[in-house]
C-alpha cells in the first residue's frame, strides 16, 4: 500500500532522507556480506572471530533509545547469515 505524500517539502525532504539511508544501507551490507564470506572462505575462524567480538558491541545513542542488545542481535543475525551461506 502507498502512503500519502507529504503536504510539505520539509515532508518530502525527510521522506528522500529516509529512503536514501535505507538504500545505503542495503547496498553496504550486501557489499559486507559478500566482502565476509569471501574472506571467511579463505580464512576460516572469520566468523568466530567477529562472534567472539560482539560482547563490546553496542549503541552509541545517549538516549532513551539506546539498546546494546539490540545493536548485538543484529550482528548475530548478520553472522548466522554468513554461516548459513558458508554452509554450517
Amino acid at each position: 500500500m502507498r502512503e500519502p505524500e507529504p503536504r510539505s517539502s520539509l515532508g518530502q525532504a525527510l521522506r528522500e532522507g529516509v529512503a536514501e539511508a535505507r538504500h545505503r544501507e542495503l547496498a553496504i551490507e550486501h557489499l559486507l556480506f559478500h566482502a565476509l564470506s569471501f574472506v571467511e572462505r579463505h580464512h576460516p575462524g572469520l566468523i568466530d572471530h567477529l562472534e567472539a567480538s560482539l560482547p563490546g558491541l553496542g549503541d552509541h545513542a545517549d538516549d532513551d533509545t539506546k539498546d546494546d542488545e539490540a545493536v548485538r542481535a543484529i550482528a548475530r543475525r548478520f553472522l548466522d547469515g554468513l554461516r548459513r551461506a558458508e554452509g554450517r
